[in-house]
């Protein structure tokens, strides 16, 4: 059984960045643990005017301070800062950019969460996603699943009961798959999006869709097809975010031979202007993107 630490080992993973990766992966046992006594709503609200829940909050916290202390990150960036947090006297040569716990309601229903991480040399978090050194993210389901790229493709481990993250599967491969998710309320859809959705379940697709942004598209790394969360009527720049969520999932497709895209473009080609700037986001499977973009406007 291959670990984590051998995994990165025989990738040549250069060694603080593998410190940093097997850092964040062993936060999922604390957050994990942290679910039970997490469960009333904080009375704050984060940049984007949502009600936070308390695990959200506590995430956060707990995963800024354990990379803060660890002297590998200079700069990180979370969903639930209004600012980038700059880590003083850090030696690292790592920028951090994270949603702590994504899809944090879905707890109390005892559905699949995550934690979404992207990676960047320098200290700079406003860079385009094809810049990464690294993405992954954690789900805590009835596993809990790390699913990691370096920029040599795409490995899935699970965390076994002695703590050790330990190889599923090397070098996924997205097929073409026939299941999708779109967030948003159906009657507010662009009629872009809408007619592109209707082709699809004339052409036999299913909805697979939780809410939890992480867990959706995890289904779509294993099985193929498209996650959305488009523009809306009034809202343009759709819900989720291009930092913290749109970049390392996108990394993460790409490298499984997948594309995301904001309907129009690549998203890991656009350079963020603000770091909690917000984008209409479809992943998936490469040839479902493609043809959402040949679609006029």
């Amino acid at each position: 059984m291959i670990t984590v630490q051998e995994y990165l080992r025989e990738k040549n993973c250069e060694s603080d960045l593998a410190d940093l990766i097997c850092l964040i992966a062993e936060q999922a046992g604390p957050i994990r643990s942290a679910f039970i006594s997490n469960q009333r709503y904080a009375a704050s609200l984060n940049t984007s005017g949502e009600v936070q829940a308390e695990m959200d909050t506590w995430s956060d916290t707990h995963i800024s301070g354990i990379l803060a202390e660890s002297g590998l990150v200079s700069l990180i960036a979370s969903e639930e800062q209004e600012k980038v947090f700059a880590c003083r006297n850090s030696r690292g040569r790592y920028s951090v950019v994270m949603d702590p716990l994504d899809g944090s309601s879905l707890i109390a229903v005892n559905l699949a969460v995550g934690t979404i991480v992207g990676i960047y040399e320098g200290c700079s978090v406003l860079r385009k996603g094809n810049e990464m050194r690294a993405a992954l993210y954690l789900l805590y389901g009835p596993m809990t699943t790390l699913t990691l790229s370096i920029g040599s493709g795409v490995a899935l481990f699970s965390l076994a009961d002695d703590g050790r993250y330990l190889l599923m599967e090397d070098s996924i491969t997205m097929p073409e798959g026939t299941i999708y998710g779109s967030g948003g309320k159906r009657p507010e859809w662009t009629k872009k999006h809408s007619g592109f959705i209707a082709s699809l379940e004339d052409e036999g697709a299913k909805s697979r869709y939780s809410g939890s942004f992480v867990a959706d598209f995890h289904q779509i790394l294993k099985y193929g097809g498209l996650y959305a969360y488009p523009a809306a009527r009034g809202k343009p720049e759709g819900k989720l975010r291009l930092v913290f969520e749109a970049q390392p999932i996108g990394f993460l497709a790409e490298q499984a031979g997948g594309r995301i895209s904001n309907g129009s473009c690549d998203l890991l080609d656009i350079l963020p202007e603000d770091v909690h700037q917000k984008t209409p986001i479809y992943v998936g499977s490469r040839g479902i993107i493609e043809r959402l973009e040949a679609l006029p406007e």
